[in-house]
């Protein structure tokens, strides 16, 4: 599912960058895929992705 019409993100990019290691919040994924932006509708839906596939030991770890 499309997450960002702007930039064409989809939710398995979102997951994808998780799963890399490469996001662990909005700023990380931001930075990685650009997401929010733009026109910034797609910040909440995506922050309520990384909620869901960022695990505790993932975001701690990378906080160090």
């Amino acid at each position: 599912m499309y997450v960002c019409l702007c930039r064409g993100i989809t939710d398995s990019d979102i997951k994808t960058a998780v799963e890399e290691g490469k996001a662990t919040c909005m700023r990380s994924l931001s930075i990685e895929l650009g997401i929010a932006g733009d026109c910034g509708r797609c910040g909440q839906a995506a922050k309520a992705l990384l909620e869901q596939w960022v695990t505790p030991e993932v975001a701690f770890n990378n906080v160090a």
